[in-house]
């Protein structure tokens, strides 16, 4: 079975949602709360990779609307690295099950997709 982990802030709704989801199917889930603990340089890096870094930065929230950042330029990786809670959440990765390949790249998503994540369910 692959191991799931959240990240996410407990006040947000989607993340709570996410994190249902699995806990319906049963599914072994780890929970890193945003709030409390950012992502480590790797961890960044890997949902980087897999959903673009464009896609990660939550233009909807309160945090970027009180920074004001639609109306300045910035880079995104600085900004995003120096507050987490601008990341769009839940950040959900899937990591190889132990029998899979050790290189395979993992998986992850942001904000709330429930198609994809019943999709690696089915993979197994």
């Amino acid at each position: 079975m692959p191991i799931i982990q959240i990240f996410g802030a407990n006040k947000c709704q989607n993340t709570r949602a996410a994190l249902r989801f699995f806990k319906e199917r049963r599914v072994p889930i780890q929970f890193i709360d945003l709030s409390e603990k950012g992502l480590s340089e790797g961890e960044f890096q890997s949902i980087r990779k897999a959903v673009g870094l464009e896609n990660m930065i939550d233009t909807e929230g309160r945090g970027y609307q009180r920074q004001n950042l639609k109306y300045q330029k910035f880079d995104i990786e600085i900004k995003l690295k120096e507050n987490p809670l601008l990341i769009k959440t839940p950040i959900v990765r899937q990591s190889p099950s132990s029998s899979a390949k050790a290189t395979a790249d993992k998986k992850a998503t942001v904000d709330y997709v429930p198609e994809t994540w019943k999709q690696w369910l089915a993979q197994g």
